[in-house]
């Protein structure tokens, strides 16, 4: 893996604003309690859920991707919102889902990915029943599963797992490679432990085989097998899955004792049972803990003999509970004091530290990048050098960049945390660099420029390896400093008041999702100086508007000129400003209709009116007054 995005938070805000928060609070609450619910379809069949179905899916980028039926996103949004409503509603009482496109994609390996892409229409049918399945599932998924989780990455299952090697020195680790799991999902199995998560709703359960079972274009119908490319089928894995978590907990971590002992709380909220380990390490257990991201995970045990117990048990357990089989040739029990174990893209490995009288032998974990990530850097890097060096114009050229500084960034916030990341980027930047020298000598490269955009001024400004190309800055892709993976917080939670309040603390930030779309996506036919600025102004206010503050999400975001460009302005950074498209429109709005449609949309304070005078008075406009609107 490479290239993770970054949190969303905008799904969150999306059901606050539509006010079915509370609903998922509910759900997530109930389940923790092991409620059993026998009526789901009715909140998910709702006006507010599929409502917030389609907001959410307008902004996912693969809704631009057709299916079978060649319709995307775009057709959707033609739709009046109670007919769309309704037919969605008739979908769900006589459901059946259309054929499923199959398409394939290189995998890192030069092998090919199969997809399977539903009708825009059956997304938004996944979604609505994702976004009512996810809060009852969260409550009962287990704390060390990273993957495909709401406010969990693959920083945490590092963090776990240097947990397991330095402080819980468990250097013993069980690699298993599961063959082709998303094809060999068992269907009846799938649903089955939907059932046991509570959720018993015939019609729903029924419903989602018939998803499953979904045909494929070209090749019939599965009998096996989550589709890779549903909405649904991340969540869907991650039950699967589950029982082989608690399966793995069950073998030591939650064993009973007849005595109780007390069990601190550690700084991160979670409950440290050191006390409970320590009596349960005098009778002959497996000592073990899982660590999972997705379908990639690792059993981490104390001895030798327990770790090749546990390989042969997670064997037969898998076979025989799942009916999945597992990759023999990749799948093996390791030393980490002697090997390096591959997890997310990254090399693990216990390393001595020394020695200490009043203590055993220390070991760290020691971390560098995958054999695979490194050539796969080299390779992708290549390519963007090459589309950089040969744009058809100007502004292709200035994408290109941004395209590449984008990956280069992304890449050095997923990486950051293997121990060795500076050095291993050094070995790469030896042969970027000297392509990005070999091809771009020719036109203006050079070690002089201006950075303009914030986020890479400050992190990698002091860089001496920045270069420039036709002024535009080149992030360096050697420089690269190591940050120590962190666990998440217990108290984050996206189905809790208390939660959510943390979830908000970050959002004050520059939200690198939408910077990197900025940087890949500049504005055809227009000055360098200007797509510049957009990513300048965007990091300086952190994505909120000017006018009312609010953060802004992709397709809100407008760059307005103070003075107009037909007015003699310019495309400098003190001649813009970054504004919500509704605030944009009333900007510039002279027809009263328009100015009276917004004006009620945004419902502008007295403090927000006068800002929004200030600027059309630079543009010759008459101003608003109190009295102009309704609240």
């Amino acid at each position: 893996m490479t290239n993770v995005k970054p949190k969303v938070k905008s799904k969150l805000r999306n059901a606050e604003y539509y006010d079915v928060q509370p609903i998922f609070d509910e759900l997530h609450g109930k389940s923790k309690n092991n409620f059993i619910f026998k009526s789901l379809m009715s909140l998910i069949s709702c006006d507010e859920n599929i409502k917030l179905a389609f907001r959410n899916i307008k902004k996912n980028k693969g809704s631009r991707t057709a299916g079978t039926d060649n319709k995307t996103i775009k057709d959707l949004e033609k739709w009046d919102t109670d007919k769309l409503i309704n037919h969605i509603k008739k979908r769900f009482n006589f459901y059946q889902p259309q054929a499923i496109r199959r398409v394939e994609i290189p995998k890192a390996n030069g092998k090919m990915r199969p997809l399977g892409i539903p009708t825009i229409m059956d997304r938004l049918i996944q979604q609505c029943i994702y976004q009512v399945l996810e809060p009852i599932a969260e409550a009962k998924f287990h704390d060390r599963s990273n993957g495909f989780r709401p406010n969990r990455s693959a920083e945490h299952a590092m963090a776990q797992s240097y947990r397991m090697i330095q402080i819980q020195n468990l250097h013993y680790v069980v690699d298993i490679d599961i063959k082709s799991f998303f094809d060999n999902v068992q269907h009846g199995k799938l649903l089955k432990q939907i059932w046991h998560l509570g959720i018993r709703d015939k019609k729903l359960l029924k419903i989602l085989s018939l998803m499953l079972k979904a045909e494929v274009a070209g090749i019939g119908f599965p009998d096996k097998g989550t589709p890779q490319g549903g909405i649904i089928s991340p969540l869907l894995s991650n039950i699967v899955l589950n029982e082989l978590d608690w399966w793995v907990a069950s073998q030591w971590e939650t064993i009973s004792t007849k005595k109780e002992y007390s069990h601190p709380i550690n700084s991160n909220g979670s409950i440290n049972r050191g006390n409970t380990y320590e009596a349960l390490r005098k009778i002959n257990l497996k000592e073990c803990f899982i660590v999972r991201y997705a379908d990639d995970f690792k059993i981490f045990c104390r001895y030798k003999e327990d770790a090749q117990r546990m390989f042969v048990a997670t064997k037969l357990w898998l076979k025989e509970r799942l009916g999945l089989e597992i990759n023999d040739e990749k799948s093996k029990v390791i030393n980490l004091k002697n090997h390096y174990s591959e997890f997310l893209g990254f090399r693990l490995k216990a390393k001595l530290k020394g020695k200490n009288s009043k203590q055993a032998d220390k070991f760290v974990a020691k971390s560098h990048l995958s054999n695979k990530a490194i050539e796969e850097i080299k390779k992708k890097t290549s390519e963007m050098i090459s589309r950089i060096q040969r744009p058809k114009n100007q502004n292709e050229q200035t994408k290109q960049i941004g395209i590449y500084n984008s990956y280069v960034i992304g890449i050095h916030n997923y990486y950051r945390f293997a121990s060795n990341v500076s050095l291993d980027f050094n070995k790469i930047a030896f042969q970027v660099n000297r392509k990005l020298y070999t091809r771009l000598k020719k036109e203006k490269f050079s070690k002089i420029g201006i950075i303009k955009f914030i986020y890479i001024k400050e992190r990698y400004g002091n860089s001496k390896q920045m270069r420039f190309l036709n002024c535009q800055p080149i992030v360096p892709i050697g420089f690269v400093q190591h940050k120590n993976p962190m666990y998440k917080k217990r108290s984050v939670n996206k189905f809790t008041a208390k939660g959510r309040e943390e979830i908000h603390k970050k959002l004050d930030t520059v939200n690198m999702q939408i910077l990197h779309y900025l940087m890949r996506n500049p504005i055809p036919d227009r000055s360098i100086e200007y797509n510049d600025n957009r990513l300048a102004l965007y990091c300086a206010t952190k994505g909120k508007c000017a006018i009312t503050s609010v953060q802004l999400e992709i397709d809100d975001i407008h760059f307005h000129h103070k003075t107009a460009r037909k007015d003699g302005g310019n495309d400098k950074y003190d001649n813009l400003l970054l504004v919500d498209k509704k605030v944009h429109f009333l900007l510039h709005a002279t027809i009263k209709e328009t100015i009276e449609k917004y004006l009620s949309i945004i419902s502008p304070n007295k403090k927000q009116l006068d800002k929004l005078n200030k600027y059309r008075k630079f543009l010759n406009l008459a101003e608003f007054s109190e009295n102009s609107f309704v609240n």
